[in-house]
């Protein structure tokens, strides 16, 4: 599988600035020390901000349906989408148990790779797991599809775990009623044929990362409780043909995993009394 011509189209549409930007961290996942750096940066010291800023209010629950994954293993994890924060906290927990894989998650282009803050924030933060970017405008639509295909020939080379909110944006309503699910999730999921793991989160700050550090250790957080899911079984839907309704009945089929384990999450919560 060849990789998909991102930087190239890119060329065409984003302002020299921008492209300069996305080039950087396209270059970061180009086999090679820069690489292997982040990977372990992203274990040994990403992942430490976010267990400070956690670690007192944070309760995982059946991380043992996650399916066993060696160096070479690629895996698609499907969340729900609270805060921004969400996956920063779960793969974090995750890599602190044993995965290796190099994070990577889509993110809005608008400020992460429109503003040099933006990239010092990825760089900083995550160490440039948040790619690739998804433009709002229309004239930078097909960028968003090469994106999707971006991240299937990362899964398909290997050592790679996405993760991925189907509903698109935060749902600020109802945590336990999920937006629709867009059809983004089911066009990659379709393409990349690796296990799907749905995992449901509830209980971060939407926004606010200095009060949500303070809330850990001043007793007022709320506590944040994270059920996982047994890989998704997605039936013959893989082997039917690429379309529009396939996609949205993979990404309905992610919704519907999610919504479940939200209702584990409610009784899980209520058991604890938090």
């Amino acid at each position: 599988m060849n990789r998909p011509q991102l930087i190239e189209r890119a060329q065409e549409v984003l302002t020299p600035k921008e492209l300069r930007y996305l080039r950087l961290v396209s270059q970061s996942f180009e086999r090679g020390k820069f690489a292997s750096s982040l990977t372990w940066l992203q274990k040994h010291v990403g992942t430490r901000w976010i267990e400070l800023a956690t670690s007192r209010l944070r309760h995982f629950h059946h991380f043992e349906r996650f399916p066993k994954l060696g160096p070479d293993d690629s895996c698609i994890l499907v969340c729900n989408h609270r805060s921004f924060f969400d996956l920063y906290v779960v793969i974090a927990w995750m890599v602190q148990h044993g995965m290796t894989q190099r994070i990577v998650f889509p993110v809005r282009a608008n400020f992460f790779y429109e503003r040099k803050l933006g990239l010092f924030v990825n760089g900083v933060m995550s160490f440039f797991a948040m790619y690739p970017p998804m433009y709002r405008e229309r004239s930078r639509g097909e960028l968003n599809m090469l994106g999707l295909d971006e991240l299937a020939w990362l899964l398909a080379r290997g050592g790679c775990l996405v993760g991925f909110h189907p509903e698109g944006t935060r749902n600020q309503g109802d945590p336990y009623k999920l937006l629709p699910a867009r059809t983004g999730v089911g066009r990659l999921i379709h393409a990349a044929r690796v296990p799907v793991v749905p995992v449901f989160t509830n209980g971060l700050l939407p926004d606010d990362l200095p009060r949500q550090i303070k809330s850990n250790f001043d007793g007022t957080g709320t506590h944040i409780h994270t059920v996982f899911g047994e890989p998704i079984d997605l039936g013959d839907l893989l082997d039917a043909p690429a379309s529009q309704s396939v996609y949205k009945r993979i990404a309905n089929k992610t919704r519907a995993a999610i919504m479940a384990l939200g209702e584990e999450e409610r009784q899980l919560r209520a058991a604890a009394g938090h």
